[in-house]
């Protein structure tokens, strides 16, 4: 069976623009926990990097649904391009985020039903039941990147056998060569 073109041709390059947008959000989750733990800011006031200009984002149970959504369509459109060890990591950033994008449909769901679980004045997940909104998505993201992280330098680094398996040309892209 062909694979399409995003898991060979342009396998390097769909990797690399997906990275792009998974380190921008990384930057508006680590700017507003510097806002609240290092500048003092109130938790209302904290809002990231577009946040400040646009505080709307922040409130918009829309808007963090859609990047959970767009992430897990990343990670499976993306996965039939990995082998091997690279897979495996893949596959568990991919597991991870599955969970993450179910959390984030029951924040929507209870922002347009407006109907709250656990009696909460607002959308609340899970997990945030356990553990602070802003604390439990810096852990969220941080247990989706590393292995997405880790998955892809195996990808750019393969052993023989993995290398052999591959579709797309990253490994031979890389800056960085194996012996």
């Amino acid at each position: 069976m062909r694979s399409w073109a995003i898991n060979n041709r342009y396998h390097h390059i769909a990797l690399w623009i997906y990275l792009l947008i998974v380190v921008a959000h990384w930057a508006e989750h680590i700017s507003q926990a510097i806002q609240i733990y290092a500048l003092g800011w109130p938790l209302h006031e904290a809002r990231g990097v577009l946040g400040v200009p646009f505080p709307w984002l922040v409130h918009s149970e829309w808007m963090h649904y859609g990047y959970a959504f767009l992430m897990l369509v990343g990670l499976i459109l993306l996965r039939p391009g990995f082998t091997g060890r690279a897979k495996t990591w893949w596959t568990i950033s991919l597991a991870i985020q599955a969970w993450h994008h179910f959390e984030h449909l029951l924040l929507l769901i209870q922002a347009l039903s407006g109907s709250y679980i656990a009696g909460k004045a607002v959308p609340t997940s899970l997990i945030q039941l356990l553990i602070p909104r802003v604390e439990l998505h810096l852990f969220y993201n941080t247990i989706v990147f590393v292995p997405m992280v880790v998955a892809m330098v195996l990808h750019m680094r393969p052993r023989p056998e993995e290398r052999a398996a591959m579709d797309c040309k990253c490994a031979a892209r890389s800056l960085v060569t194996t012996r």
